[in-house]
């Protein structure tokens, strides 16, 4: 996700929809915004909150900035329309059957002229784990439709808004979510699987110029997500 493409700035009001384990909303924390964590899984949340608390306590975040985390449904946010400056759903729409229904209540909470930036599995990589594997989708919670880069834009276009940038990302993470699949999701103790998750760990704690450069030359190729940043439109405004 950047950051700065989506326009988040100290200060401004933003939502991060279905946060998970809160990434985004710790990243929009620290630069300033007044954040609202929202999800379904409450558990998740709690611990979301424990580490608002702990940045806080840590004088990790500017003065002014706020966090919260509130449990709820996507499909029926509980927010007043033209709330928020900005939106982030990431990794979600591919959960809920009533996609374009979620679609269409992010676009109603943001405000004419903010930004939404939307991530969904890529098209490639997401195929290569269906075929691999049943258990990867055919599980509760799990991912019901894989997204063509034309699908996602023409249903995000169709709830209002209108795209800016996208690109892929996290290339690194495909080759993991193969292999995975590959020996079964749920074994968590394969030694292939539990070595390359050192990779990744050792990659994002270190952001060696090797990996950097790697990940950006195959991103393109086999990112694992793709990021879409988009706009809703001033009234009146086409």
């Amino acid at each position: 996700m950047d950051f700065t493409t989506l326009g988040v700035r100290a200060g401004q009001h933003v939502l991060d929809l279905g946060c998970g384990a809160g990434r985004h909303a710790f990243e929009m924390y620290r630069r300033g915004a007044r954040v609202v964590a929202f999800d379904q899984d409450v558990a998740e949340l709690e611990n979301v909150a424990t580490m608002f608390t702990a940045m806080e306590a840590e004088n990790q975040v500017p003065s002014g900035a706020s966090a919260t985390t509130m449990a709820g449904d996507a499909l029926e946010l509980p927010f007043p329309d033209e709330s928020f400056d900005h939106v982030i759903a990431s990794e979600i729409l591919e959960h809920l059957p009533e996609d374009e229904k979620a679609m269409h209540e992010l676009v109603r909470v943001v405000k004419p002229g903010g930004r939404v930036a939307v991530t969904v599995p890529s098209w490639l990589p997401e195929r290569v784990c269906w075929a691999l594997s049943d258990v990867y989708h055919q599980v509760e919670g799990g991912h019901v439709r894989i997204y063509t880069v034309a699908e996602l834009l023409a249903r995000l276009r169709k709830a209002g808004l209108r795209p800016v940038h996208r690109h892929h990302a996290h290339a690194l993470h495909s080759p993991y979510w193969w292999l995975k699949c590959a020996v079964g999701v749920e074994r968590e103790d394969h030694p292939l699987t539990k070595l390359y998750h050192r990779l990744l760990v050792w990659d994002l704690m270190r952001r060696p110029w090797l990996t950097r450069t790697a990940e950006q030359l195959l991103d393109p190729v086999i990112g694992k997500s793709l990021v879409v940043y988009l706009h809703k439109p001033e009234a009146g405004v086409a």
